[in-house]
């Protein structure tokens, strides 16, 4: 153990947090966390006969180790999944290749969809939520969602009469029909945004279902919604699955290295980052993912449709960035310290001609090109400031254009792997909705054909029942339930033949 690494471990607090083993480059090769760091980190530096061959060689390589502090071990656990999306350690990778991480898998589409945790996702057509480093963290957390939204665990298997568990409020009681199954959907579409991490989204859902219940003077149905809301708000005490973290960002590595590359005055609190998804452009979409203190934010993701479809990147950017920073907008969800943009010069240049039509030149912007991940700064729109010895310090070098300047940095800097998890994440978030969008095009073209089926129908039925096949799977009776007996009867003929 040398001296630095020695010193470094009498300084460990007793709180919980994540630890970062590095090795003699500088490297995170480990990320874990701990209910006391203390004791935690000192027990790899202790004798002992139980450890594996991994693990000792985890050990041998150890050479530095840094931490964050976080409030709480539930905290610790979901800051343990981000670093590690963020960093992919080596022995991460190693020491976990013999235990599979656990999934939220949701049959939504099912005649009796369950909620379950799984180890092996299947292409099943059920939906998939994770993965996640704790099971045990993941069903303490389901047991808390299901009190506020019942949900089945199994289908049982000759069962006539509601479980138990429907007489404690936890089970929707399908086998009794205490509950329909478009109502049971809807449910699980609230639970499902929960945890993506629009709790807020949901609270105001609510609020307006308990105040139009009361305006009905439907006072039982408009108390179940008040005791849902009031255990909804009670989550904001718990971090579950939410992807906020409001940790100590002067502790967060790649920040730092943000701020002395890029010449800003202090770590950006809000990084948004932007992508383009189409399919020869139609279809067209973009995607603006949030990251507060460098930790993704899902609550405040949002979603555009371009007005013009037009296989045109450069002008899809534009537009989005221009309606981004419209005065509606920046009112609604702030301004960001820090805008990255999924692509190279061009896409750059677009986004930051959109973002001073609208007046907000200082606010800093750059790209990230795919092919070699190289950050593209502007050298007169980017409102960035390069300093080159630190660029040498973190063993980089740039190439400069009349316009740009291109960083080059190591693969494994902290910095390039912060900025290729907001752009990964930009990109997941794009292509998910465009595959919707797609999806949702074929499936209304389908019930265009059907007389007196209007876009509203239309709209309500791939709202309750979330595709055509499941519009297609539904009896008349469910299909009543929503559109009425008449329409029910006519697109149950049409959908037949």
């Amino acid at each position: 153990m040398n001296s630095q690494l020695k010193s470094k471990l009498s300084k460990l607090p007793i709180s919980p947090g994540v630890y970062f083993h590095k090795n003699k480059s500088g490297e995170i090769i480990y990320v874990g966390k701990a209910a006391n760091l203390k004791n935690r980190v000192r027990q790899y530096f202790q004798n002992s006969r139980a450890r594996d061959p991994k693990t000792e060689a985890l050990i041998a390589e150890i050479y530095d180790v840094d931490w964050m502090e976080v409030d709480s071990e539930l905290e610790a656990l979901f800051l343990e999944a981000e670093m590690i999306r963020r960093y992919m350690p080596q022995y991460n990778i190693l020491l976990r290749d013999d235990k599979s991480l656990s999934y939220i898998r949701i049959d939504y589409a099912s005649d009796y969809p369950t909620v379950s945790i799984t180890r092996r996702p299947l292409d099943d057509g059920a939906k998939y939520f994770g993965p996640y480093f704790s099971a045990a963290s993941v069903r303490q957390a389901l047991k808390i969602l299901r009190r506020i939204f019942p949900f089945a665990t199994k289908k049982p298997i000759g069962q006539k009469r509601a479980s138990l568990d429907y007489h404690l409020g936890l089970d929707p009681g399908l086998e009794e029909n205490k509950t329909t199954i478009t109502k049971y959907r809807a449910d699980l579409r609230k639970l499902m945004s929960i945890i993506e991490g629009k709790r807020k989204n949901i609270i105001k859902d609510l609020e307006k279902e308990m105040q139009q219940a009361a305006k009905s003077q439907n006072f039982e149905q408009a108390a179940r919604l008040r005791n849902r809301l009031f255990s909804l708000r009670g989550l904001s005490h718990q971090v579950i699955f939410s992807d906020k973290e409001f940790q100590d960002i002067s502790k967060d590595h790649a920040l730092n290295e943000m701020v002395s590359l890029l010449g800003m005055t202090k770590p950006p609190h809000r990084i948004e980052g932007f992508d383009i998804s189409h399919m020869q452009g139609r279809d067209v979409v973009a995607s603006m993912v949030v990251f507060t203190n460098g930790v993704s934010n899902k609550a405040e993701y949002r979603k555009f449709k371009t007005t013009i479809e037009r296989n045109n990147d450069f002008e899809n950017m534009k537009e989005t960035i221009m309606r981004r920073l419209s005065a509606k907008n920046t009112k609604n969800w702030g301004l960001p310290n820090l805008i990255l943009i999924d692509g190279g010069k061009g896409q750059l240049d677009s986004a930051i001609k959109a973002r001073n039509k609208q007046g907000f030149n200082d606010i800093p912007m750059i790209g990230l090109a795919k092919r070699q991940e190289q950050i593209i700064v502007h050298k007169k729109g980017s409102n960035i400031d390069v300093d080159e010895d630190f660029l040498n310090k973190l063993q980089g070098y740039k190439t400069e254009t009349i316009d740009f300047t291109t960083i080059n940095l190591p693969s494994s800097s902290n910095l390039i792997k912060l900025l290729q998890r907001i752009r990964d994440e930009s990109h997941r978030f794009a292509v998910s909705y465009h595959s919707v969008l797609k999806t949702n095009r074929q499936t209304t073209s389908l019930l265009d054909g059907i007389p007196t089926i209007g876009p509203a129908t239309r709209k309500k039925l791939i709202k309750n029942f979330g595709s055509l096949k499941q519009i297609s799977l539904a009896d008349e009776e469910q299909l009543a339930d929503v559109v009425g007996s008449k329409k029910a009867k006519l697109i149950k003929e049409y959908l037949s033949h």
